[in-house]
């Protein structure tokens, strides 16, 4: 569905059903320079199990109008305006490596907003290697070269896709390829900018799950684990030989984590 947030038209995947916000919601907050066809999967078991899902396009990302926000914290509020733009009350968060920044950010600075968090591929700080920004910044190939390899696990880059006929290291190379120049930058850089993730743990009131990679090389699970120890009434579940990709690579062993 399309709808305005903070006056800017935004695209939002709902799982295959309407939105309803007399429901439990569900808000998916997708990683740096990807877009909600990450939670093609998760979003439709949702709507179809008793909520309602919102799964944006961040701005400037995908089918959403607008500029990327460049902070983590902005990216927060945004979400907090998105649920109200929406008619919910409050939403469980959900999200996926910079969007489980902008999830804890989100509980802490809007705990009204919020009923609970699942962080997947999460650290307590996200520090993006030089190589890795300065080809971001100059849209270089190279940038998604490097996020498409390290953020799939050794046994995802064999090969063996659930889906037949699919490839997972291609098809996280195309949603990169698609995204307006600068946004893979603008996102990068502001994971490597945010410090707030213990402050913001601490803060957390409501349940929050952890759902880290063993063989993530982007946000490795000892890195998760701190911010799980940081976090009150926290769980953590680690999915063996995943890479940082737990959508696409084991997309039913995370659904059950989540659950």
């Amino acid at each position: 569905m399309q709808l305005s947030v903070n006056g800017s038209d935004t695209f939002i995947a709902t799982g295959g059903k309407p939105f309803d916000p007399s429901l439990p919601a569900v808000v998916m907050i997708h990683g740096a320079g990807f877009d909600s066809s990450t939670w093609a999967l998760h979003s439709r078991w949702f709507a179809h199990h008793g909520f309602s899902v919102l799964a944006p396009d961040l701005p400037g990302h995908g089918r959403s109008a607008g500029k990327p926000l460049p902070t983590i914290a902005e990216m927060a509020d945004w979400i907090a305006a998105l649920i109200t733009a929406a008619g919910a009350s409050k939403a469980r968060l959900i999200g996926h490596s910079m969007g489980s920044l902008i999830a804890i950010e989100t509980s802490a600075r809007h705990p009204d907003k919020v009923s609970g968090i699942a962080l997947i591929g999460t650290a307590a700080t996200m520090t993006v290697g030089p190589d890795l920004l300065k080809a971001a910044e100059a849209n270089d190939v190279a940038a998604i070269d490097m996020v498409s390899i390290w953020g799939l696990g050794f046994k995802a880059e064999l090969g063996g896709s659930l889906a037949p006929g699919l490839w997972m290291h291609q098809g996280a190379q195309r949603v990169l390829q698609e995204a307006k120049p600068g946004v893979l930058y603008n996102d990068l850089n502001a994971c490597n900018a945010y410090q707030n993730a213990l402050t913001a743990a601490a803060a957390v009131k409501v349940p929050a799950t952890f759902v880290l990679g063993e063989r993530d090389m982007m946000t490795p699970a000892k890195a998760g684990k701190t911010l799980a120890a940081a976090t009150p009434n926290a769980r953590t579940v680690v999915l063996p030989g995943a890479g940082h990709m737990m959508m696409v690579e084991q997309p039913d062993e995370l659904l059950a984590a989540l659950r």
